[in-house]
């Protein structure tokens, strides 16, 4: 997989916008990857039997992914061959795999059938560098675990590194960075007598293929591959298996006529909603192959986290496993797959076949919306994964009145109290929540959804966090969390940020603010709302401790109240906030609340 560096974000960027207006003519043939939403990603090769060691020695460089260690530990080709001596076939079963996934909720499988080490997994005919043919074992992992998709009714994806090839001489090595001893006829020779040719087998001699997952997380103009070769993988996919998709990884930018969905990074979740097909292949561990020296297990709540907040987003998430060489997958892995799926039987139907709700910042602080909308009848899912300590769930955007809202208990609805103004909804929630982990309510609508898409929602706190994520106008440059500054917005005398929040209640409502102001002087700055405005100067910040004795510092970003305003009536309001001079002023966010009679 790809390795912890900027490139990954740097494809995202491309791909994020790049064609994205082709996708308004997508295909159906997608729908069952849209309703899918969770799948599992099985990375299993000669590395697992290496288990992150290579005599005596660890993994070489901080990515830490056991699959890289025949490059990252400069194994020779024949070295490395020799570990196919360690799989134990008498113990080897992919149906096992399938059988986890389909217990999981998992509703397909990607199985690397050559990573970048180059070694494949089926008897191929293509060379002689295959797990079979080096172990000596008769057996077709590959005809295997798509005879056992079948069987159980999971989409079956093959994931095939085409760029990247350690065992073909004139595959594309890192290393050649520096020696740069591949022409690009050398290059397009490995293409047609290996890529091409293990392509035509694996879609031809399986059965039906749900996806091709390839692996180049730049784009093609930054490597040695020909968009003429993309494009011959194209066609060959499209002759061979029409009903095939094709993720982003290929090179080529995501639009509808080439690539039929879009990966993010690795680990790399959505931000914001994504209209078009789009997935996030993630690690339950660190590593992707086995590795022995694990220690970084992420929680079954982390992996709800990932799943329903990429769905809230229109997204799904392909989860990795990492079996050993006998086949077995880590009990750490399997635990948290059955709690998963043990969640998912009473809880799916708010996340297969489920989309996300368009509102202008969908990030709720107590958890998640997911929707299934259609013309005679909506429903859309709270997940909630913090219980609100006063038991009132707060959720904005949705002006249509529900028919019916439920908590849900396993399967079981329990109808509870709530309150609707304008955009605003308040759920009377119990002292307990029913789940450990994400408990849910159904709010059902007997008529198409109507949105509030623009309006800044209202945290757990009562309040109204005004920031750089939810404006709906920003001229300014808005700088990401670095680990020490939180994001932030440039505002100067040349731009102005702009939100819109509905209030339920008239009333006095305070304003506070959060900002840094660099300068020596104080920055005077104003706030409009409904005929009023309220104006004032920031002080100049100075610089924090982040840890003692480390000349560790970083910006301080203070807060100061602003002042009261009075909203008369319920509904909804444009704050507009902007200062009086050239300096910049670090706006971290702005903070309305009403105030407590």
């Amino acid at each position: 997989m790809i390795p912890r560096f900027k490139r990954a974000l740097l494809l995202f960027v491309l791909l994020i916008s790049a064609s994205i207006r082709l996708f308004a003519q997508h295909t159906n043939k997608a729908d069952w990857f849209k309703d899918a939403r969770f799948g599992m990603f099985i990375h299993w090769g000669l590395y697992s039997a290496a288990e992150g060691l290579w005599k005596g020695e660890p993994l070489r460089y901080m990515n830490n992914y056991a699959e890289w260690l025949r490059y990252r530990n400069r194994v020779s080709k024949e070295e490395y061959g020799t570990l196919a001596k360690r799989f134990d076939w008498k113990k080897i079963d992919p149906e096992q795999w399938v059988l986890l996934a389909k217990e999981a909720g998992m509703k397909y499988i990607i199985i690397t059938a050559k990573h970048h080490d180059g070694v494949a997994l089926w008897d191929t005919k293509v060379g002689t560098y295959s797990l079979p043919q080096l172990s000596g074992s008769k057996r077709d992992v590959i005809k295997e675990i798509a005879a056992a998709c079948k069987k159980h009714g999971l989409k079956l994806g093959f994931y095939y590194s085409h760029w990247i090839d350690w065992e073909h001489p004139y595959g594309w090595n890192h290393q050649q960075e520096l020696t740069g001893h591949v022409t690009d006829a050398q290059y397009n020779q490995y293409w047609q007598e290996k890529v091409i040719p293990q392509l035509r087998e694996l879609l031809s001699n399986y059965g039906d293929i749900g996806l091709i997952w390839f692996d180049m997380w730049i784009p093609y103009q930054q490597s040695i591959i020909k968009k003429e070769q993309l494009l011959q993988v194209v066609k060959l996919i499209r002759q061979l298996q029409p009903q095939c998709l094709i993720n982003s990884r290929l090179g080529l930018p995501t639009d509808a006529e080439n690539v039929d969905f879009q990966t993010l990074g690795d680990n790399q979740f959505g931000s914001t909603y994504i209209a078009h097909p789009w997935e996030t292949p993630g690690t339950i561990a660190h590593s992707w192959g086995y590795n022995g020296q694990e220690n970084e297990w992420k929680s079954t709540s982390q992996i709800f986290q990932s799943l329903i907040s990429n769905v809230s987003l229109n997204g799904g998430f392909t989860l990795n496993i990492g079996p050993r060489a006998d086949g077995t997958v880590p009990y750490e892995s399997v635990s948290r797959l059955h709690e998963v799926g043990a969640w998912l039987k009473n809880y799916g139907e708010g996340i297969y076949g489920a989309t996300g709700l368009p509102l202008k910042s969908n990030h709720f602080d107590w958890g998640y919306l997911t929707s299934k909308v259609g013309q005679q009848k909506s429903t859309v899912y709270a997940h909630i994964f913090n219980w609100p300590l006063d038991h009132k769930l707060r959720i904005t955007g949705i002006k249509s009145k529900p028919v019916e809202i439920s908590l849900m208990n396993g399967k079981t609805p329990i109808q509870i109290k709530y309150d609707q103004k304008l955009s605003l909804l308040h759920l009377q929630l119990p002292d307990e929540q029913p789940d450990h982990y994400v408990s849910q309510v159904r709010l059902t609508f007997d008529t198409p959804l109507v949105l509030d898409e623009t309006a800044v929602q209202e945290s757990t706190f009562g309040g109204f966090s005004l920031n750089s994520i939810n404006s709906v106008t920003n001229n300014s440059k808005t700088i990401g969390y670095n680990g020490k500054n939180p994001t932030h917005t440039i505002v100067t005398a040349d731009t102005k940020m702009e939100w819109e929040v509905t209030v339920a209640e008239a009333g006095n409502y305070t304003v506070d603010l959060s900002a840094h102001n660099p300068n020596k002087e104080p920055i005077r700055f104003q706030l409009n709302v409904a005929d009023q405005q309220l104006d004032g100067y920031f002080a100049p910040s100075q610089k924090m401790v982040v840890e003692p004795n480390e000349n560790n510092y970083t910006e301080e970003f203070p807060e100061q109240r602003v002042g009261t305003i009075k909203l008369n009536n319920p509904g909804k309001y444009r704050f507009t906030f902007k200062t009086e001079s050239q300096a910049p002023l670090w706006l971290n966010w702005l903070w309305l609340e009403k105030t407590k009679n």
